[in-house]
């Protein structure tokens, strides 16, 4: 479809619907999604190819100063969906410009991921990804956070945690992991979720299921896309969840570890690179180990080489680190192989000679990433791993991880991941070069200064645990 026949169907389906708002939406640096409401007689041919300036880029944060803040948000038309829940709206996401004709705002990162997009073009390549977005759904989450230095505090109430305390059903820790009905009580909500992103959002859906923790944790599972489609699916996904949960008078979160003693939630992603002409360059029929090609092992490489860097950004938040410890599924150690969830990198093997099949599974990002970098950084490591031929090596182990000791660990020469959100920020400061042809220099800054902000802050703050361990010293 043409760009022409793209706006003239989003018009079309304004028309059509009587639909009397658009809700324009956009990505900020840190994968928050922010919108404009906007009546909908103002989208003509000619406001989708101007844009709408109504933006203060100065209120978004790591957008612009405020002597720069006038910005235009330019309608991607191809996005526009009826909002099930709103009658009479339209739902679209948008570029984000600079005003008075400054072009594409260099750190929206839906522009990052469209130029990671036009790097592989040039290389000779077409990646997808396939995500798969954990969260938990409670029924409430009660949050005290008092003046700074007087401590914070927070209590969840969940609908499963609700059956225990009645004496009913209950899921034990570590045991939540695809329990059928009744002892499942979130199937019902998962299923309108998957029902609203199939209806009303155009998802082809794979699986949903509940989750290995306790209380309250999910996952929807999506077919795989390109870069660019996956990362907007990816938003239109948490978007969906948080509103659908909302409307039963639950809370949904994509925090990584909302929960102490159990599961933490994560994003495994699933990346193949191809040739432009439609082979999958990760596939060798002829590999007895995994069915994984030369390019495929370089690939591995390059994120195995990058991983500590790529932290940063896959794994972006302070309680991120709090999910990447040993003994709940989250991956620690550096090591790839094949079926072994306990490396940072698997090579999936349920099915053998199935050439569109072949990837490999990325097991450190957490859905509080934002897509749009997460996916860019993951190719540009991948890139960079066959352009240099970093090799892996031969899998080292494929048996449990968590199950070794720290001396054959080393003797292995298994690293690990960083152990918070700081040691990540300065791998990332040490090692970005890969990430340069993408991601310029200001938009690395701007999104370490405001990571490096965030862990001063979180740092400040008392945590209930510190009280519990400290008040009687």
């Amino acid at each position: 479809m043409d760009g022409s026949s793209t706006v003239d169907s989003a018009i079309e389906l304004i028309g059509k619907n009587h639909a009397k708002w658009v809700d324009l939406q956009f990505t900020d640096l840190l994968g928050r999604l922010h919108h404009i409401t906007i009546p909908a007689d103002q989208f003509s041919v000619e406001a989708f190819a101007e844009g709408f300036g109504k933006l203060d880029g100065s209120s978004i944060k790591g957008f612009t100063e405020i002597y720069e803040s006038d910005m235009v948000l330019v309608p991607i038309p191809e996005s526009a969906r009826l909002i099930p829940w709103a009658p009479g709206v339209v739902r679209m996401l948008a570029e984000v410009h600079r005003g008075s004709g400054g072009g594409r705002f260099e750190r929206d990162p839906r522009g990052i991921a469209e130029a990671a997009e036009a790097h592989q073009k040039e290389l000779g390549y077409a990646s997808y990804f396939g995500p798969e977005p954990e969260f938990f759904i409670f029924d409430s989450v009660n949050v005290d956070v008092s003046t700074p230095g007087a401590g914070t505090g927070y209590r969840i109430h969940s609908k499963e945690a609700h059956w225990e305390n009645a004496g009913g059903y209950i899921i034990r820790p570590k045991e939540g992991y695809y329990p059928a009905e009744p002892i499942d009580q979130l199937s019902g909500v998962r299923r309108e979720i998957v029902t609203v992103l199939k209806d009303d959002f155009g998802f082809d859906i794979e699986a949903a299921h509940h989750e290995v923790a306790t209380a309250g944790q999910c996952e929807v599972n999506f077919r795989y896309s390109t870069l660019v489609s996956t990362a907007d699916r990816l938003q239109t996904l948490k978007y969906v969840v948080r509103n659908v949960a909302y409307m039963h008078n639950m809370l949904a979160t994509f925090m990584p570890k909302p929960m102490y003693g159990d599961n933490g939630t994560g994003m495994h992603t699933h990346f193949s690179l191809w040739t432009e002409s439609g082979r999958n360059v990760m596939y060798d029929k002829d590999d007895a180990y995994a069915e994984i090609s030369q390019e495929g092992r370089y690939a591995i490489g390059g994120v195995l080489g990058h991983a500590r860097a790529l932290s940063a950004i896959v794994s972006p938040t302070v309680n991120s680190y709090r999910r990447l410890i040993p003994g709940y599924e989250a991956p620690v150690y550096l090591a790839w192989s094949r079926s072994n969830r306990s490396a940072v990198i698997r090579v999936p093997t349920y099915y053998k000679g199935i050439e569109k099949a072949k990837r490999i599974e990325y097991r450190a990002p957490d859905p509080t990433c934002n897509p749009y970098l997460a996916f860019s950084a993951i190719l540009m490591a991948g890139l960079d791993g066959i352009k240099k031929k970093l090799d892996p090596g031969a899998p080292v182990v494929d048996e449990n991880i968590y199950a070794m000791d720290a001396a054959k660990r080393k003797e292995l020469g298994i690293g690990e991941l960083p152990r918070s959100l700081d040691d990540a920020l300065d791998s990332l400061e040490d090692d970005s070069a890969f990430l340069r042809p993408v991601f310029g220099k200001e938009v690395l800054d701007t999104y370490i200064n405001l990571k490096r902000e965030e862990c001063r802050t979180i740092a400040s703050y008392p945590h209930p645990i510190e009280i519990y361990q400290y008040l009687d010293g």
